[in-house]
């Protein structure tokens, strides 16, 4: 359960764009925590286990998922692995006591905090937002991600191959006759990348070769 005293001024979620996932397997501890959440204007679904929460497709929406450590079947720790691979939203575990080895693993493989019942609403308000905040982070990379392949793969084969020559810092002339091609025609490439990848300068298109992890 929460020692809950509402907090001035506490992080306010869009109910339309974040969620709180929550995992635990005492009914009670569920209702508690969703109640609290809820009042704060953050959406939460409750899950009585792990493989409850994974048998649910995830909403297109920013998210964090607060998982108890002990749960029947799969537990906390085992679910984060299982998770790790995956585009699984930030973790903040709950534990009934205080166990410092699975708080150093879960902390260690990228959970926000580890916090004790009965819960601080306080501390969990403010993991609750550096998790939001942590998902919109991931997220917005992941888009830019998607956004840069998709115009990657509107260049030519001969662009594909100019890209890293160029963004290595070659020489128009030296580029061209790496392949085989004239300084004109390498101009030309390169002009079409930069208009492809909708990039605003070469120091613009260097960071986005190395985003896709285009190297020389």
């Amino acid at each position: 359960m929460l020692q809950s005293q509402r907090i001035p001024g506490a992080y306010q979620a869009d109910p339309h764009r974040n969620i709180v996932y929550l995992v635990d397997d005492e009914s009670i501890v569920r209702e508690s925590v969703s109640d609290v959440l809820q009042s704060y204007c953050i959406d939460v679904l409750s899950f009585e286990s792990a493989d409850a929460y994974l048998a649910h497709q995830r909403l297109d929406s920013g998210a964090c998922l607060v998982l108890d450590l002990k749960l029947p079947g799969l537990n906390g720790l085992e679910l984060q692995d299982r998770l790790n691979d995956s585009h699984t939203p930030p973790i903040i575990f709950i534990s009934g006591r205080a166990d410092i080895p699975s708080a150093a693993r879960a902390m260690k493989a990228g959970a926000i905090d580890f916090l004790t019942k009965p819960l601080d609403t306080s501390a969990l308000i403010s993991a609750v937002n550096e998790g939001f905040a942590r998902d919109r982070c991931v997220r917005a990379q992941r888009l830019e991600v998607e956004t840069l392949n998709q115009r990657y793969f509107r260049l030519s084969p001969r662009e594909r191959e100019v890209l890293p020559l160029v963004v290595a810092g070659l020489l128009n002339k030296q580029a061209a006759a790496v392949l085989g091609i004239t300084e004109v025609t390498l101009q030309i490439h390169r002009s079409q990348i930069m208009r492809k990848m909708a990039a605003r300068s070469f120091a613009d298109l260097v960071r986005m070769a190395s985003r896709l992890g285009i190297h020389s």
